[in-house]
């Protein structure tokens, strides 16, 4: 069946090209590596990650895999992780999931370590990337959710010029069940 309308991002853009390092603001996002494997266990160690994110990791080989499937998403399209760092430490994650290259579109994660916490990192990480993924990449629309008991998240997302558009009733299963979420957007054309 044809389509209507021809993709916005056409096919083959992200997996034609390497994953590319961004930096903005004191910040430098990289693709991760297999170096950072205890980096990856440790942030899933977290307790406030854990919560928030419904996972966690049990040791290398898991933190490896999900390294790979990063870079796995990088080469179907489908999405994309950067560690953020400082330069020399990882500092946190910040990362393009649920992609549509064809609608232009995706949603953001990211998430910072305990020590990284309080000095702007996930705000800052999440203006570079946004940067990229409207210039550079050409998307359209990029969205946010987060569990309305996340009050940090929320602040993250206000701040970073994504307004709070709705409420999601019981859409987030966390541990302790179903959380309603808030969902945060930005266009392009949001300057």
């Amino acid at each position: 069946m044809p389509d209507l309308i021809i993709p916005v991002v056409p096919a083959g853009t992200l997996s034609k090209a390497e994953q590319p390092i961004l930096s903005g603001d004191g910040l430098l996002l990289r693709p991760w590596h297999g170096g950072d494997a205890a980096t990856v266990r440790a942030a899933f160690d977290c307790p406030r990650i854990q919560r928030w994110h419904v996972r966690r990791m049990d040791g290398d080989d898991e933190a490896l895999a999900w390294i790979e499937d990063g870079h796995r998403r990088w080469r179907t399209e489908s999405g994309a992780r950067w560690a953020v760092t400082d330069g020399r430490q990882v500092l946190g994650q910040v990362g393009l999931r649920e992609m549509s290259l064809f609608e232009a579109y995706a949603e953001v994660s990211y998430w910072t370590l305990p020590d990284a916490r309080g000095a702007g990192v996930a705000g800052r990480a999440l203006a570079a990337l946004c940067g990229w993924s409207f210039h550079t990449l050409g998307l359209h629309r990029l969205t946010l959710q987060h569990s309305t008991a996340n009050s940090g998240s929320c602040r993250v997302a206000t701040k970073s010029g994504f307004p709070l558009e709705g409420l999601l009733r019981g859409s987030l299963l966390h541990a302790d069940g179903w959380h309603d979420a808030h969902l945060h957007a930005r266009l392009r054309s949001d300057a």
